[in-house]
């Protein structure tokens, strides 16, 4: 076999795992009913791939192909198990039992199996904040050292509420499942802010050599349109709202080498006019309810940035309007800083300032580096050159995404 093959198979698993094995990782996990069980299924049958591709060539099917060799894979170590412990000899009998399915019908019902995880990771059992880790390690395949920083939390702290979250799912036989009508309106919150988390990290990765992940951003705008079939209420429609707005911008917030472009010097003509006509047409829907939330009001936020023909255009005076209405719906000093960029822009650099240092002042986002850049931006605008330096050093000591570290260094070289 030549060395070119064994390059274009490996090239294609890789390929194949990149894209699919949150996918094939849910799927297994019904058919197995087992977290555990379910991943280094996963990993075996991605190793097997790599051997038999090699022979067999890729198959048409990767994703059915993954699934069914991970399932066989799973029955041959229980069998193995069952050997030393009779206890599991029902359970590899059962799963035997259901192979009788083709690859084909394997693979229809995957699309919702995402979902399915979704919803089970978000179980009211289960602690909030485990939820959320659960789902973006087990749905999205995010690292614990990409959750620990969206959660200002240190990774060993997430991978203990990791463990115990799937403890609780074996040993409370949590089904992996649907809720019923009646019990998704109250799960829907948890599920909905995993899927803006999903999305923060796809839309600004926390950490890398791109500023973006696609992957994970058009994930989630699936689940958010999955969702919107299934339970059609105004903050769906928000959130949906909010992500297409955001995405709509992505081609133009960096140049081709990488370089982040601020919203201010993009090229407005770049943006997804189509994601933008949907984006605002959900909001529109969304605000005319009585029942107007944190997703729709930042999708209206974002809906003001996307008419505006131009920076200087922006209507900043109703940009800060919908962030006091935010700020009344979830009080957040994230928020507070997002008010004060758009106060900024309102009322000039100063006013902004003066906002961001009360919000240190009160000890509230000191390790957050967009509250040091966006600090070290208006001392910058400000002439404030040794006050802007060190924030931007503060914001560098705290980054960990390349593009923005770049960034940074390159605001740093123009103070001289």
């Amino acid at each position: 076999m030549s060395g070119e093959t064994i390059k274009s198979v490996h090239e294609a698993v890789d390929a194949v795992y990149r894209t699919e094995s949150r996918r094939i990782l849910a799927t297994l996990i019904r058919l197995l009913g087992d977290f555990e069980l379910a991943e280094e299924a996963m990993h075996e049958a991605f190793a097997v791939a790599v051997e038999q591709w090699q022979r067999d060539g890729v198959p048409a099917n990767p994703r059915a192909w993954l699934v069914s060799a991970g399932r066989f894979k799973a029955i041959d170590g229980i069998r193995r198990q069952s050997r030393f412990d009779g206890s599991v000899a029902d359970l590899a009998e059962k799963l035997q039992a259901d192979m009788e399915d083709p690859a084909e019908k394997i693979d229809e019902s995957v699309e919702d199996d995402r979902l399915r995880l979704i919803f089970t990771c978000c179980h009211p059992a289960l602690a909030p904040d485990a939820r959320i880790a659960l789902t973006l390690r087990e749905v999205c395949g995010l690292t614990t050292e990409e959750i620990a920083r969206a959660f200002l939390a240190s990774p060993a702290t997430l991978a203990q509420r990791i463990v115990r979250a799937k403890s609780k799912i074996r040993d409370a036989r949590i089904p992996y499942e649907m809720p019923s009508h009646d019990e998704l309106p109250e799960r829907l919150g948890t599920v909905l802010h995993v899927v803006y988390l999903v999305f923060n990290e796809g839309y600004s990765a926390s950490s890398g050599d791109s500023l973006t992940r696609a992957d994970l951003s058009g994930e989630a705008i699936r689940l958010g349109r999955l969702l919107m079939e299934l339970l059609p209420e105004a903050e769906v429609s928000g959130l949906l709202s909010l992500m297409l707005l955001q995405e709509s911008r992505r081609s133009a917030r960096t140049t081709p080498s990488g370089e982040i472009i601020l919203l201010d010097q993009q090229d407005r003509s770049a943006w997804d006019q189509e994601l933008i006509a949907e984006g605002r047409e959900l909001v529109r829907q969304a605000s005319a309810t009585r029942n107007v939330g944190a997703y729709t009001l930042q999708a209206a936020i974002a809906a003001v940035h996307a008419e505006a023909p131009s920076a200087a255009a922006t209507d900043w005076a109703r940009i800060v309007g919908l962030y006091d209405l935010l700020l009344r719906v979830t009080p957040s000093p994230v928020v507070e800083l997002n008010r004060a960029a758009a106060v900024a822009m309102r009322d000039g650099p100063e006013a902004g300032l003066t906002l961001i240092d009360e919000l240190f002042a009160r000890g509230e986002l000191s390790d957050y580096q967009f509250a040091h850049s966006a600090r070290a931006e208006l001392c910058r605008r400000l002439g404030k050159n040794d006050e802007a330096r060190a924030s931007y050093e503060r914001a560098l000591s705290l980054t960990r995404q390349e593009p923005e570290r770049r960034f940074l260094e390159k605001r740093l070289k123009t103070l001289g």
